[in-house]
């Protein structure tokens, strides 16, 4: 075939310049498995009924296929076609053409072709890290001043008590910055952070090994280990150690300008309400880290019993408490000052019981707690208001280690995950994209990316329950579909890939002086909802309504919760891949 298509691979190389670059090539733009699938799309659809693969380095073709039959896309009113050059396995650096010349972005096969990314989307929780200084020898041109001690924390009206009256100076210094702005949200780190601590109890030997440059890194606890520790840290210290209940947030009354840097802003901060979803979620966390962080006694003294002690008492006092939600609107009409930053308003806490009562049992093998699990609905892809999954996934990923009484439970989470595994499966081969994510327009919602990168979490889960290749395959296509194999054309992580967002909506890339943003960061990806109102958005198509600047918060913010998926997804196909999940005979 090198010989044949030479001649064809010498022209369309010599040719291409940067002039001839087009978006239309849809693919991942760092790479593949050897043994992966690889696939790109080709949208709108053409008149080429070839591809062809070039070897960057031998200025060979080595790869011919045929594109699909056009696939119509219901969400953009488009078509697109398929390239499949799944049985290319060699290691090296790539080009995809088509015959009238148009090219994709150069990409590369490698047996861990996603380590650096791995690394990357970890590290990135080191730049959101707050009440510290971060030094050039760890954040390179990302390096700034000590910002936002959060060691003289106000007590707001709303949360005052008999012991900790309004005005009461608290300390609950660390934790990451939540998104784009300064502030801190209980209900938001915890998925978060259960992320995190899950992709650690799902794959402790490769995160073991891990290594993202951060001060700790010389110490016994893995990187991974010592990154949660800085938000869980400030999660505990979120509980008011006299009745167990836990502050809602920790925050400015107001978002803070967009060109600042955290040492600069210096508002007021203040701890506001005490509500059941923050405590439950604290409950949940600070269970499962008891679990996490138990061999780890000679590092970390006492720390796990603490976890599991501040975890009962959250429990104790949601049961005191059992449905105090936070309503922003009606407390700034009782209290003030007014808040008016995020207000992570949840309408329910029936899925945080479910979540904090299993992380408990697990934790504790307690009746009190078995007692309160019971799925009463159909599992969804999880979201910070939507726990319900987590507790399926703790209860799975424990089974084998379940008490006989806990084990009908984990029979029935299991079921429910397979289910839902499987429906996300279901038409794949139809999808315009050939991914998981966007089988429907209700997919694409703030924080689009995260879905995507759920959706592939669940996935993979489905994997290690049963080793059915098609449910790593569909976790692949997401990861495909994050980093570029999408409608828009971006890989949605800062700093990889030819086309990323550069314009974030983050205080910390737009304040700090430097052109690239602060990499490693998943921005939220397409949203039809355009809450933002920002001009510019080149399409309402649910799957292309997507601006890269700074002013779109509603499609171009970042978020710990949803970088905490892109973690997991990034490390796990890592740690699989060198487990050999992807050997495969040509």
């Amino acid at each position: 075939m090198r010989a044949s298509y030479l001649l064809l691979a010498f022209t369309l190389f010599c040719t291409s310049g940067a002039t001839a670059q087009t978006v239309a090539i849809h693919l991942n733009q760092i790479g593949f498995y050897p043994t992966a699938p690889k696939i790109a799309v080709i949208a709108p659809s053409t008149s080429n009924t070839l591809f062809f693969v070039l070897d960057l380095t031998k200025g060979d073709t080595v790869f011919q296929g045929n594109l699909s039959a056009a696939r119509p896309n219901s969400l953009s009113g488009k078509s697109s076609q398929i390239a499949d050059f799944s049985s290319l396995q060699e290691d090296g650096k790539y080009q995809l053409y088509l015959a009238d010349g148009t090219h994709s972005s150069s990409f590369v096969i490698a047996a861990d072709v996603h380590r650096d990314l791995a690394q990357s989307v970890l590290k990135s929780y080191y730049f959101q890290r707050m009440s510290t200084a971060l030094p050039a020898t760890y954040a390179g041109a990302w390096a700034r001043p000590f910002g936002h001690p959060d060691d003289k924390v106000l007590v707001h009206p709303s949360a005052a008590s008999a012991t900790r009256p309004a005005g009461y100076e608290i300390s609950a210094p660390g934790g990451w910055y939540d998104a784009g702005d300064y502030n801190k949200y209980v209900v938001n780190s915890g998925i978060t952070t259960s992320t995190l601590l899950s992709l650690y109890e799902d794959f402790p030997q490769y995160s073991q090994k891990l290594k993202t440059n951060i001060p700790e890194s010389q110490n016994q606890l893995p990187d991974l280990l010592d990154e949660i520790l800085w938000n869980l840290r400030w999660m505990l210290n979120m509980q008011d150690p006299n009745d167990g209940g836990v502050y809602h947030k920790l925050t400015n009354p107001s978002f803070d300008p967009m060109r600042i840097m955290p040492h600069e802003a210096t508002k007021p901060r203040y701890v506001v309400k005490k509500t059941t979803t923050a405590a439950l979620n604290l409950a949940a966390v600070a269970a499962q880290a008891a679990r996490v962080l138990r061999p780890f006694q000679n590092q970390l003294p006492g720390l796990a019993d603490s976890c599991l002690q501040v975890a009962r008492k959250a429990w104790n006092w949601s049961i005191q408490n059992p449905n105090v939600l936070y309503q922003q609107n009606e407390l700034n009409k009782s209290f003030d000052p007014d808040v008016v930053t995020g207000a992570y308003d949840d309408r329910s806490a029936a899925d945080e019981w479910l979540w904090a009562a299993t992380e408990l049992f697990i934790s504790t093998g307690e009746q009190q707690y078995q007692s309160r699990i019971e799925f009463k609905q159909a599992l969804r892809v999880p979201t910070w208001n939507q726990v319900a999954t987590l507790a399926a996934l703790a209860l799975a990923r424990n089974a084998k280690v379940m008490p006989a009484k806990g084990r009908k439970s984990s029979k029935l989470a299991i079921q429910k995950l397979q289910k839902l595994a499987d429906s996300l499966l279901m038409g794949l081969d139809q999808r315009p994209y050939h991914t998981v994510m966007g089988k429907s327009a209700s997919d694409f919602v703030w924080g689009s990316s995260a879905v995507a990168a759920n959706q592939a979490v669940v996935l993979l889960q489905a994997y290690r329950l049963n080793k059915k290749a098609t449910y790593l395959q569909g976790a692949l296509h997401n990861l495909d579909y994050l980093l570029g194999r999408n409608a828009t054309g971006y890989c949605f992580v800062t700093g990889f890939g030819h086309k990323y967002p550069r314009h974030i909506h983050h205080r910390l890339s737009e304040a700090d002086g430097v052109d690239e943003p602060v990499p490693g960061l998943l921005s939220g990806g397409p949203n039809p909802g355009k809450q933002d109102k920002c001009p510019g958005y080149p399409s309402d198509a649910p799957d292309e309504c997507f601006i890269d600047d700074a002013c779109s918060y509603a499609s171009n913010e970042i978020a710990i919760n949803w970088n905490a998926p892109m973690v997991y997804l990034a490390v796990a196909v890592e740690a699989l891949a060198e487990q050999g999940a992807f050997k495969s005979k040509k």
